[in-house]
Order: structure tokens, then C-alpha cells, then sequence
């Protein structure tokens, strides 16, 4: 069983709060559901026109992924929220990952919605700083619940090179 440094309480041996941990849960797969409303990519969309790079995962991935990101992300939030919300700590790591879970939907917005690689690239790299806070202070609470963050900077990271390839090879060169 593993235990919180700070607390001693378990967190992976039992779940203490079966209903805190399943709204965790869907509340960050809810972000999801709704940047998912502007993501349109099949035949005859803007993302179907536009040049993409040869690493550019196939579209049947992304649901997967995020799916299971999300979910990662609301355990994560769990563990955390099962400290306690009267502590500043807390309340203050839960707030940036309200802002960084908010700033996830933007980017489908600004990219797919607004058909702007550019301001999706400006966008998920104040997303990436907001993640990398949030596993920041996460980590003052429970390693574990930071631990949990690490697919998910990873993904956003190559997604950050992935929006700025697609902006570099969608973007006219002056002059030509």
C-alpha cells in the first residue's frame, strides 16, 4: 500500500471516497467532451485540408489517448482533492489545474474552432507552463497524484511540436 509522505493516509489500498474519485473523473473527461465539439477532422473538414507531418498520429488515436489522459488526470485530481480544500496548498494546486484543465479545451477551440494553428501554438504552450505547475505543486501534496501528470505533459509536449510544425507547413512564406 502506498501512503502519502505528508499524511500517512492510503491512497491505492482503498479508494476513501468512491463518489469524489468518479466525479474527478468525469469532470476532467467533460473537458474532453466539450474541446471535443470543435474537433472536426474527417473528409471535407479544415484539418483534412490542411498540410500535416508524417509523424502526425493516425486520427483513431486520439480518442484513446485522451480518454485515458483524462482519466489519469482525475485520479490525479482526486488524490489531491482528498487532502482536504481548507488548506492554501491545496486549494491553490487545485485551482491550477482548474486553469490548466480550462486552457485544454481553449486549444481545440483555438485550433480546430478558429482554424488558427498559430493561436493554438501560443495557447498550448501557456497550457504546458499551467501543467508543469500543476505536477509542481501536486508534488508538495502526493507524488503520486504528480506522477500521474507525467503521460499527460508528455503528450501535450509533443502536441506542442506537433501545433508548431502544422503552423510552420500551413503558414505562407513572405515574399513567394
Amino acid at each position: 500500500m502506498e501512503n502519502s509522505s505528508q499524511t500517512g493516509k492510503p491512497y491505492f489500498g482503498f479508494i476513501r471516497s468512491p463518489v469524489r474519485l468518479l466525479a474527478a473523473i468525469l469532470v476532467c473527461n467533460l473537458a474532453g467532451v466539450i474541446g471535443s465539439v470543435f474537433t472536426v477532422t474527417g473528409p471535407g473538414s479544415w484539418y483534412a485540408s490542411i498540410v500535416k507531418p508524417s509523424f502526425n498520429p493516425p486520427g483513431f488515436l486520439f480518442g484513446p489517448v485522451w480518454t485515458t489522459l483524462y482519466t489519469l488526470m482525475g485520479i490525479s485530481l482526486y488524490i489531491v482533492w482528498m487532502e482536504g480544500l481548507s488548506g492554501k496548498r491545496v486549494t491553490t494546486a487545485v485551482i491550477i489545474f482548474g486553469i490548466q484543465l480550462g486552457l485544454n479545451t481553449v486549444w481545440s477551440f483555438l485550433f480546430f474552432g478558429l482554424r488558427s494553428p498559430f493561436l493554438g501554438l501560443v495557447e498550448i504552450i501557456i497550457l504546458w507552463v499551467f501543467i508543469a505547475a500543476t505536477i509542481v505543486l501536486f508534488h508538495r501534496i502526493s507524488r503520486p497524484a504528480a506522477y500521474l501528470l507525467v503521460p499527460y505533459i508528455l503528450w501535450v509536449t509533443f502536441a506542442s511540436f506537433l501545433t508548431y510544425t502544422i503552423w510552420t507547413l500551413n503558414t505562407p512564406v513572405a515574399g513567394v
